[in-house]
C-alpha cells in the first residue's frame, strides 16, 4: 500500500501531468477567436450593422485581454480559484447572451450587451493566466516550446469547438454560443485542481501521463530536448554569475541605475517605463491586432466574397493558428539556443509575410481568400508564441502574469483601431453605395424589391471592394510593426549574447 500511495503522489505532482492536463483546458478557450461564427447569427437576430457588430467584437477583445485582475488574483488566490471564477465568469456572460439570440430573454441596449460578451470572454483570461503562468513555473528553461504549445491549443480549440458543432448537428447557429458558455466551464472545473506549480521528480515520470501526452499530439514530443531538472536550479544564468558579469562591465556614471537590467526580473511598473517594453507593445499592437480583425470579421469577408459557409474559413484559420504557435515557439527556441540571438527576428518575418496575407485578402482573387487565411492564421499565431517569452526573458518572470496581461492589450486596441475605426466604417459605406445603385434600378425592380424586402434589414456589401482598402492599411501597419521588431532585435542583441551565449557548446 505504501508504495502505490508513493506513485500515486508522484503522479499527481508530476509537471507533465500538469501540462497536460493545461493542454486539455486550453483545448476549450477558443470562444475568443470564434467570433467570426456567430457574429453572423447575432448581426441577423439583433438587427445590427457592421458598427454596432464591430462594437461587440472590440468589446469581447477587450474582455479575452483585460487580465490585471486575473494577473492579481494569480499572486493571491490557488490556481483552483482563478480557474473556477474564470469559469463562472464564462458561462455567466455567454450563458446570458445564448438566451438574448435564441429568443429566450429580451433584447438588451448595446451597450448591455457589450458588457455581456466582456464578462464572457473574460473568463479566459483567468484560464490562460493560471495555465501559463503555472506551466512557465514549472518549465523555466523550456519557455519558448511551453508558451507555444500552450498557446497553440489555445488557437486549436476554436477549430475543436467548431467540428463538435457540425457533429452534433445542431438546429440552430445559436446553438453553438450554448457550446461557449458550457464546454469550457465543464472541462475547467472538472481539472482545476492539477493545475498548479510542482516540485519535479527525477525518477518517476508516470506511463499514463506519457499515454495522455502522446494521444493529445504525438509532435510536441520533439519540441523537449532538454534533461528535466528541479525548476530552482533551472535559471537562464545563475545569480552568482550575473553579479560577476555585471560587474565585469564597463559602467559609466550616467548607466547607473538603480533597478533591474535588461534579463532579469521587473516590476510592472518599472516593465512600464522602458523603450524596450513600448517597441514590443507597438510591434504587437500593428501586427496582432490586424490580424485578430481578419480572424473577428472573417464571416463577413467571406461572405462578402462570395462564400456562405463561413465556419469553414473560422475552423481553418484556427488550425493554422495553432500551426503558427507551435512552429513559432520552436523556431525561436532554435534562434536562440543554436545562436543566441533574439528571438523577435522571427516575428519581424512574421509581421512580413502577414502584409502579404493582407494584400491577398483586399485582392479577392479565386481562392485568396484560402491563401489569406493561412498566412495570417500562421503569423497571427506566431506573434503569441513568441512574444510572452521575449518579456518574460527581458523583464523576469518575478511578475510574469500582470505583464502578460498587459501585453494582451494590444489585441484590443489592435481592433478597436483596425476593426471598430477602420474596417466597419468603410464596410458601412460601401454597403451603402451598393443599396442606393440597387434604388437607382428600373422602377418596375424598385417596385419589386421594396415589396419583397425588409426596410429595417441593413445593407449588405459584396465583393472584394467591402474590404479591401481596410485590408491595405492593415498590411502597410504589419510593413511597420517589422520595423519595430527589427529596432528591438538590434537594441536586445547583447541581452540574448549574455543570457545564451554561454548554453552553447
Amino acid at each position: 500500500m505504501g508504495g502505490v500511495k508513493e506513485r500515486f503522489q508522484a503522479f499527481v505532482n508530476n509537471r507533465w501531468l500538469v501540462f497536460v492536463v493545461a493542454m486539455w483546458i486550453q483545448s476549450c478557450t477558443g470562444p475568443s477567436y470564434l467570433f467570426g461564427s456567430i457574429s453572423p447569427v447575432i448581426k441577423t437576430s439583433l438587427n445590427y450593422n457592421q458598427r454596432q457588430l464591430s462594437k461587440l467584437g472590440v468589446t469581447k477583445d477587450l474582455g479575452g485581454s483585460v487580465g490585471f485582475l486575473a494577473g492579481t488574483l494569480s499572486e493571491i488566490l490557488p490556481f483552483w480559484g482563478v480557474l473556477l471564477l474564470g469559469a463562472l465568469h464564462n458561462l455567466g456572460g455567454y450563458g446570458w447572451l445564448w438566451f438574448i439570440v435564441s429568443g429566450k430573454a429580451p433584447v438588451l441596449p448595446l451597450w448591455a450587451m457589450c458588457a455581456l460578451i466582456f464578462v464572457g470572454t473574460n473568463g479566459l483570461t483567468y484560464f490562460n493566466t493560471a495555465v501559463l503562468v503555472s506551466c512557465v513555473q514549472n518549465f523555466p528553461k523550456s519557455r519558448g516550446p511551453v508558451v507555444g504549445i500552450l498557446k497553440g491549443f489555445s488557437a486549436l480549440s476554436g477549430a475543436i469547438l467548431i467540428q463538435i458543432y457540425t457533429a452534433i448537428n445542431f438546429p440552430d447557429q445559436a446553438s453553438l454560443i450554448l457550446m461557449f458558455a458550457l464546454g469550457p466551464s465543464m472541462v475547467v472545473v472538472a481539472f482545476m485542481f492539477i493545475i498548479r506549480p510542482v516540485q519535479v521528480s527525477h525518477n518517476l515520470v508516470s506511463a499514463f501521463t506519457v499515454i495522455l501526452f502522446v494521444l493529445i499530439f504525438i509532435p510536441i514530443l520533439l519540441s523537449f530536448r532538454q534533461e528535466p531538472r528541479e525548476p530552482d536550479q533551472e535559471l537562464l544564468i545563475p545569480k552568482t554569475e550575473q553579479r560577476e558579469a555585471r560587474n565585469s562591465e564597463d559602467v559609466k556614471p550616467e548607466d547607473c541605475y538603480r533597478g533591474p537590467r535588461i534579463g532579469e526580473d521587473f516590476t510592472l511598473m518599472q516593465t512600464l517605463i522602458t523603450t524596450d517594453f513600448w517597441l514590443i507593445m507597438l510591434s504587437l499592437l500593428f501586427g496582432s491586432g490586424s490580424g485578430l480583425t481578419v480572424i473577428d470579421n472573417l464571416g463577413q469577408m467571406s461572405q462578402s466574397l462570395g462564400y456562405d459557409n463561413t465556419h469553414i474559413f473560422v475552423s481553418v484559420i484556427s488550425i493554422w493558428n495553432f500551426l503558427g504557435r507551435v512552429c513559432g515557439g520552436s523556431v525561436s527556441e532554435i534562434i536562440v539556443r543554436d545562436h543566441a540571438y533574439p528571438r523577435l527576428v522571427a516575428i519581424a518575418v512574421a509581421q512580413l509575410v502577414m502584409a502579404v496575407g493582407h494584400v491577398f485578402f483586399a485582392m479577392g482573387w479565386p481562392g485568396a481568400v484560402y491563401i489569406g487565411t493561412m498566412l495570417i492564421g500562421l503569423c497571427y499565431g506566431a506573434h503569441w508564441a513568441i512574444v510572452p517569452v521575449t518579456a518574460s526573458e527581458l523583464f523576469g518572470l518575478k511578475k510574469f502574469g500582470a505583464l502578460y496581461n498587459f501585453l494582451n492589450l494590444a489585441n484590443p486596441a489592435g481592433t478597436l483601431i483596425f476593426s471598430s475605426l477602420i474596417a466597419s466604417g468603410i464596410y458601412d459605406r460601401e454597403a451603402e453605395k451598393q443599396a442606393h445603385q440597387h434604388h437607382m434600378q428600373p422602377q418596375i425592380w424598385g417596385s419589386i424589391l421594396s415589396g419583397m424586402s425588409d426596410g429595417d434589414e441593413p445593407p449588405k456589401c459584396e465583393g472584394s471592394i467591402c474590404f479591401f482598402l481596410s485590408s491595405m492599411i492593415m498590411s502597410g501597419f504589419c510593413i511597420i510593426a517589422a520595423g519595430l521588431s527589427m529596432i528591438l532585435v538590434y537594441r536586445t542583441k547583447t541581452v540574448y549574447a549574455r543570457l545564451y551565449g554561454k548554453t552553447r557548446t
